[in-house]
């Protein structure tokens, strides 16, 4: 099958599939003409890619992933290993994003919101805002 073919059954745009082959995460054949040939196995190597990527698994991840998949000597407990790294890099990214929220939460909380130019949450960006943990604590 051509690129076009590759892209519509894997899932991924083109452009993708490019970059992955660029990369080295896949070798498709190439004919007389230059022209790119995916095998079946090329397909479930971009299906895997695809599906991976959408667990956020990263390129380098991906990579680990793929050789695993293709040693049937593997150990599970490797695979495992990995998924249970992204697992703590999702919660810590979790929690960060929970701390965003509180902050811009309070931020938004403390301004009036009305047709006054000083703004709490400008203030902040500036680095000029206290917060109001730091304003209640001053005697």
């Amino acid at each position: 099958m051509n690129i076009g073919q590759a892209s519509e059954r894997s899932g991924l745009p083109v452009k993708t599939i490019r970059y992955y082959e660029e990369i080295g995460l896949v070798r498709p054949a190439r004919s007389e003409n230059g022209y790119r040939e995916f095998l079946d196995q090329d397909l479930q190597r971009l299906k895997f890619l695809q599906r991976s990527r959408s667990l956020g698994f990263s390129i380098e991840e991906c990579r680990e992933l793929l050789s695993l998949y293709e040693d049937r000597n593997r150990a599970s407990a490797d695979v495992k290993e990995i998924t249970r790294a992204k697992i703590t890099e999702i919660d810590r990214k979790i929690a960060e994003l929970k701390s965003l929220k509180k902050v811009l939460t309070d931020l938004s909380t403390a301004c009036h919101g009305d047709n006054r130019p000083d703004c709490p949450i400008i203030d902040d960006l500036a680095g000029s805002h206290e917060t109001r943990e730091q304003s209640k604590a001053k005697p």
